[in-house]
């Protein structure tokens, strides 16, 4: 083989391996990127029915509901437009509490329910995820 083939070779190789690498990187990308939506785009259907995303708002006054034997509970997300309840299993953080902001991770169940993996909340009083302000300055418009 010439030695310019083998050059030619070696760079349809190289480009090959990186043209590759560059789809597994955008595919694992791609499967792992959660969007977020407000309580008004989920009630708009606008949210994802099969994949996991983001839900942001303020918890509603009155709406926490503790089951009285394990860690689920219920409460509802709201946007002061729309509302979508959730429910979450798990250990909640310390600074959850009703009234205040809070980031919920998961999915939409067939009933409308939003089936929570991880529940975020704010760190201090004046911190609101960029999202979750957005959608509450959004869903205050006319």
């Amino acid at each position: 083989m010439k030695p310019r083939t083998k050059r030619l070779l070696a760079v349809l190789v190289g480009l090959g391996a990186l043209g590759s690498a560059s789809a597994l990187v955008l595919n694992a990308f791609s499967s792992n990127l959660v969007f977020f939506f407000s309580p008004s785009q989920v009630a708009a259907r606008e949210a994802p029915q099969a994949r996991s995303f983001r839900i942001g708002g303020l918890v509603e006054v009155g709406s926490v509901q503790r089951e009285a034997q394990g860690l689920t509970l219920q409460f509802v997300v709201t946007d002061n437009a729309h509302s979508v309840p959730v429910r979450y299993t798990g250990l909640l953080p310390d600074l959850f509490q009703e009234g205040k902001g809070v980031v919920a991770q998961g999915r939409l169940g067939a009933d409308g329910t939003f089936v929570a993996d991880q529940v975020l909340a704010k760190h201090d009083e004046n911190y609101m995820a960029p999202e979750a302000a957005a959608a509450l300055a959004a869903a205050r418009k006319p």
